[in-house]
This record gives C-alpha cells, structure tokens and sequence, in this order.
C-alpha cells in the first residue's frame, strides 16, 4: 500500500508563523496525516498542541545541530521526542564546507556523534541537501555521495530530488546509487532552476515525480514549494490531489 504523504510546513511558513494551528489543521483538511516542520524547537508547545488538534502527526522535523554542543543537542532530541518526531533532520551545513573530502568526513563525523546523542532518547538524525552538496565534486563524486560512504548505519539522508536535478545530478540515479540510505524525498516540481519561484504543484512540472517515487517505494515522501508565483497552500491541495489521483499515496 502507498504510505501517507507528509508535507514540509516551510512551504506555509508565513500562515504558520501566524497560526500554527489553524494551518495544521487546514493541512489536515486537504488529506495530508503527515507534516514535517521547519525549525522545531522555536514553535515551543505550540507545535505539539496543534499536532493533536489537528490530527496530525510528525514523524519528521527539520532543525540545525550539527553545529550545536552535545548539551544543545541533547534539548534538541528530547523535546523531539517529547512531540513523538522519530528524526530530526539537519537542514543545511553551508557550501563552504563541502569543498573538499576533509571536510566532507568532519561533517558526516559530526552527524554520527549527534546520533549517538540522539539515540540516548530513541531519535534518529538524517541530513537534507540541497544543491552545492551535489554540484561540488570529489574524485569525480558528487559530495553528498561521499558524505553517505562516511556515515554510521542506521543514519539516514532525505534527498531533495529536486535540488538535486538542480546541482546537476539526474535524481533517480542518484537515488538508486544512495539505495537504502534514503530514507526521506522532499517532492517538488518544476523546470529544476534555482529559482525558488519557478516551482510550481507536484505534477505541474517537469520533474520524473513517478520513477522518483517509485525509486524509493520505502522512503517517505514529503511535499515541498520552497517558493512560487501562486499560492502555496494551493500548491499544495494541487500536489496532493495529483499523486493521490495516481495512486502514490
């Protein structure tokens, strides 16, 4: 059976900043059970009141900490836990520290030292890309695919398929060669630009959307607009009527 869908709450970021709540809810009311938020932490217990009115459940998060002392850290996987999250993702280590395998190795050592905090409270971590980390090459690989050879089992990667196109890579090689790492595919459409705007509705563009998803049957696949020129909470009722009418969810 298709696994629910969840969608990154950073494509509503300004409804959620207002009312978080009443945007879980209408997130909700489109059919998605899944969400993923966008910097955790700084919701407070706001985020957990308005997972349970609205049905909702996280079972990813976005949230900066490979930077973070193990004390900070560990705040970080406890209130995820607390909320029920079962992997906090790092979001972005900046380009400048994906340039060569050096510091490819110091960020994925960071990652297997956060996960070793996070298991102390039954979290898992993941990274998420974004361009640079494919577009920067070592030994004739991309960096995101040495960062993976350096990782602890049991640590997974949530690829942005379409920031992958992006920074060069065709997306479902990419995914087939990471395989089993993958274990969550930020889904977006449009022409593969930079431009956070020419993104448009899961199914409107020009992305493989079905032979991605079907490269990774057992990932989670969450829906994400970084920008468009329409509105998002379209985009994403757009988005969700698509891949559910062919039977991807």
């Amino acid at each position: 059976m298709p696994t629910p869908l969840s969608v990154q709450l950073y494509t509503v970021r300004e409804a959620a900043a207002e009312d978080l709540t009443a945007t879980l809810t209408r997130i909700a009311q489109i059919g998605y059970q899944l969400v993923e938020p966008y910097g955790f932490v700084a919701f407070g217990p706001a985020l957990g009141a308005g997972l349970a009115a609205s049905g909702l459940r996280a079972p990813t998060t976005h949230q900066g900490y490979l930077a973070a002392d193990a004390a900070e850290q560990d705040r970080v996987f406890a209130a995820a836990a607390a909320l029920g999250i079962e992997t906090v993702i790092d979001p972005h280590r900046a380009a400048e520290h994906w340039g060569t395998e050096a510091d490819v190795v110091e960020n994925a050592a960071l990652l297997n030292a956060a996960a070793k905090v996070a298991a102390g409270h039954g979290i898992k971590v993941g990274y998420h890309n974004h361009a640079f980390e494919l577009e920067n090459r070592i030994g004739g690989r991309s960096a995101l695919e040495v960062f993976a050879d350096h990782l602890d089992d049991g640590i997974g990667l949530e690829v942005d398929a379409y920031w992958a196109a992006a920074g060069g890579e065709e997306p479902v090689a990419l995914l087939q060669r990471l395989g089993d790492r993958v274990i969550a595919v930020h889904v977006k459409d449009g022409p593969g630009t930079k431009e956070n705007k020419d993104q448009v509705a899961v199914g409107a563009g020009s992305q493989p959307v079905a032979e991605i998803l079907a490269a990774t049957p057992d990932a989670l696949h969450v829906v994400e607009l970084d920008d468009c020129r329409g509105d998002r909470f379209q985009a994403i009722a757009d988005s969700y009527a698509y891949l559910t009418g062919q039977g991807h969810a």
